[in-house]
C-alpha cells in the first residue's frame, strides 16, 4: 500500500472547528479588503478630475503618434473635469472626502447598535450589496457626462453611510472565533486587508484612470456587490451557529445512530462528588452525546465527602441570550474613551495620506496618476509590516498602549523628513513611504483590531458576548471623525503649501500620543507583564 501524502497528513491533522476557523479569518479578510479597495478610487481620480493643462498638452504633443490602448468617452481637450476646472478644485475635492468619511463616522455610531441586533450575514451582505451600486454611481457620472457637484456628494454620502456595516461586522465575526491568545498577532495579520484592499484599488483605479475613470469606481463597485454574494452564502457568524446545525442534523426525527445510556464508569446510578476544590460535576445526556459540566457547589454540598444519588431530571435550556449593551454602557468600559480618542488623531493622519498622497506625488514629483498612484502603494505596504509588528510586540510585551505610544513618537519625526526628502528624488521617496506607511498605520491598525477587541470581551461585560460590536462602533467610529477632519483640513490648508499639511499631521500626532499617557503609565507601572486581554484595566 503507497504512503499517504505529507500534505494530505497535513491536512487531515486539522479538525473540523480549524478548518471552519481558518475559512472565517480567509473570508472576512476578503470581505473587507473589498471595502477598502472601493474607497480609494477617488484618491487616485483626484489628479484626473483637475489637471494641469500645460502638462496634459506637451504629454498629447509627445505622445501623438501613439495610438491609445483604450478610447476616452471624452476626447475634447478639456484637461478637467467640471466642477473641479475651477480654481478652489482642492476645496471641493475636500468637500467630496468629506463628505463620505462625514457620513461614515455618523453612521458609524448607529452601525454597531444596530448589527448588534441583526443577523450579521445578512446586515454585511445588505451593506456590501448597497455600497457596490453606489461606487458604481460615481463611475457612472463619467459615462453620462454629469457634472454636478450634488450628484457626486450625494453619492459619497451614500456611500458613507452603508459602508459602516463592515467594520463592526467582520470585527465580532473574528472576535467570536478567534480566543485571546495571541490576539495581537492574528488580528496584526487579519488587519493587513486595510493595505491590500488598498493597493489592489490603487491599482485598479490607475489602470483606467487616464483613459476611463468611469470605470476606476465601477469596476470595484463590481468587485465589492460580487464578495457580498460570497458573504451571504459561506459567512458563519459564531461557533455556536455550527453546534445548532449538527445538533439539527443528529435529531431524533433523522436515522442517525444515538447511544444508549449506561450510567457513569459502568455505574447506573450517577452521583454528585464534593471535591477539596469546591466543584461538582455533572453529567447530563442530551441530544445523543454525554455532557459533563463543573458549577460551584458550596452552597449546595457540606463539605464532608457526600455522594449524592441523581434522580432522573428533565434539564431545560434557557434560549434567552444576554441583552445587548448600551451606549453609555460601552463608553464606561476602562480604557474605551482613551483609545477612542487617540484613534481619532491617528486616523486623522492615516487618513489624509489615503485620499491626498496620490496628488501629493504627482505635484512634488511631477507624476502622472498611474504612477502616482502605483508609488502610493508603498505607503500601504509599509502599513502592513507595521500592522504585524506592532501585534507581534503588544503580544510580547502585553502593552498594547506601550506599544502605539512608541511608533506614534517615531511617526512625528518620520513625517517631517517625508515632507523634506519627497523633493530630492524617487529613491528617498520610497524609503519614506515604506517607514511612513509602517509608523502611521501600526497604531491605527492595533487599536482598530486587537485594543478593540479586549475591551469587548473585557471582564467588567462579565462574559457577555454581544458587547464586541458596540465597542468596535465606538472606537472606530470615533477614530472616522479624524477621518472625516484630516482630509477636509489638507484640502484647506494645502492652498498655502503642503508645509501647512504635514505640520498638521505632526500636530495631530502629538495629541494621539498624549491621550495614551495615562494607560501607558499603568502598563509601566504594572508589576508584571502580561497580555491586555489579561490585564485589568481598573478605575481610579
Amino acid at each position: 500500500m503507497a504512503p499517504v501524502p505529507p500534505g494530505i497528513r497535513l491536512l487531515v491533522s486539522f479538525d473540523r472547528d480549524q478548518w471552519y476557523r481558518a475559512l472565517t479569518f480567509i473570508l472576512t479578510f476578503l470581505l473587507y479588503t473589498s471595502f477598502h479597495l472601493s474607497r480609494k478610487p477617488i484618491s487616485i481620480v483626484k489628479s484626473e478630475l483637475h489637471k494641469n493643462c500645460s502638462s496634459v498638452g506637451e504629454v498629447s504633443t509627445a505622445s501623438s503618434g501613439q495610438q491609445p490602448s483604450i478610447p476616452s468617452l471624452h476626447s475634447d481637450m478639456d484637461c478637467s473635469w467640471k466642477p473641479f476646472d475651477k480654481s478652489n478644485y482642492k476645496q471641493l475635492l475636500g468637500a467630496m472626502d468629506y463628505s463620505f468619511l462625514c457620513a461614515y463616522a455618523v453612521g458609524m455610531y448607529l452601525s454597531g447598535i444596530i448589527g448588534e441586533r441583526l443577523p450579521i450575514r445578512l446586515y454585511l451582505t445588505v451593506g456590501m450589496l448597497t455600497s457596490g451600486l453606489f461606487t458604481c454611481l460615481f463611475g457612472l457620472g463619467y459615462v453620462y457626462n454629469v457634472h454636478s457637484l450634488g450628484f457626486y456628494v450625494f453619492v459619497q454620502v451614500a456611500n458613507g453611510l452603508v459602508q459602516t456595516t463592515g467594520w463592526p461586522s467582520v470585527v465580532t465575526c473574528i472576535g467570536n472565533w478567534f480566543g485571546k491568545g495571541r490576539r495581537g498577532l492574528i488580528m496584526g495579520l487579519w488587519n493587513s486587508h486595510t493595505s491590500v484592499g488598498n493597493i489592489l484599488g490603487s491599482l485598479i483605479a490607475g489602470y483606467w484612470v487616464s483613459s476611463n475613470w468611469g470605470l476606476s469606481f465601477i469596476v470595484p463597485g463590481l468587485i465589492i456587490a460580487a464578495m457580498g454574494v460570497v458573504c451571504f452564502l459561506f459567512l458563519i457568524e459564531h461557533p455556536n451557529d455550527l453546534k445548532s446545525m449538527y445538533a439539527q442534523n443528529s435529531s431524533p426525527g433523522k436515522s442517525v445512530a444515538s447511544k444508549s445510556w449506561s450510567g457513569v464508569n459502568g455505574h447506573a446510578e450517577m452521583y454528585l462528588q464534593y471535591k477539596d476544590d469546591k466543584s461538582q460535576v455533572y453529567y447530563y445526556y442530551e441530544d445523543g452525546v454525554l455532557n459533563r459540566k463543573s458549577y460551584d457547589t458550596e452552597l449546595l454540598l457540606p463539605r464532608d465527602s457526600v455522594r449524592v444519588p441523581v434522580q432522573p431530571v428533565v434539564v431545560v435550556k434557557s434560549e434567552s441570550e444576554p441583552s445587548a449593551i448600551s451606549f453609555m454602557g460601552a463608553l464606561r468600559i476602562p480604557g474605551v474613551i482613551e483609545f477612542s480618542l487617540c484613534l481619532l488623531f491617528a486616523k486623522l493622519v492615516s487618513y489624509t495620506f489615503l485620499f491626498w498622497l496620490p496628488l501629493y506625488i504627482t505635484k512634488a514629483a511631477h507624476l502622472d496618476a498611474k504612477k502616482a498612484g502605483d508609488l502610493s502603494t508603498l505607503f500601504d505596504v509599509g502599513g502592513i509590516v507595521g500592522g504585524i509588528l506592532a501585534g507581534v510586540v503588544s503580544d510580547k510585551l502585553g502593552k498594547r498602549a506601550t506599544t502605539c505610544a512608541v511608533m506614534l513618537l517615531l511617526a512625528a519625526p518620520t513625517l517631517y523628513g517625508f515632507s523634506m526628502i519627497s523633493q530630492f528624488g524617487l529613491g528617498p521617496t520610497i524609503g519614506m513611504l515604506l517607514v511612513c506607511g509602517g509608523l502611521v498605520n501600526g497604531p491605527y491598525a492595533l487599536i482598530t483590531t486587537a485594543v478593540s477587541a479586549d475591551l469587548g470581551t473585557h471582564k467588567s461585560l462579565k462574559g457577555n458576548a454581544r458587547a464586541l460590536s458596540t465597542v468596535t462602533a465606538i472606537i472606530d467610529g470615533t477614530g472616522s471623525v479624524g477621518a472625516a477632519l484630516g482630509p477636509l483640513l489638507a484640502g484647506l490648508l494645502s492652498a498655502g503649501g503642503w508645509d501647512q499639511v504635514f505640520y498638521m499631521l505632526m500636530t495631530a500626532d502629538f495629541f494621539a500620543l498624549l491621550l495614551l499617557l495615562r494607560l501607558v503609565m499603568k502598563e509601566l507601572t504594572s508589576n508584571k507583564s502580561r497580555p491586555i486581554s489579561a490585564v485589568e484595566l481598573k478605575e481610579h
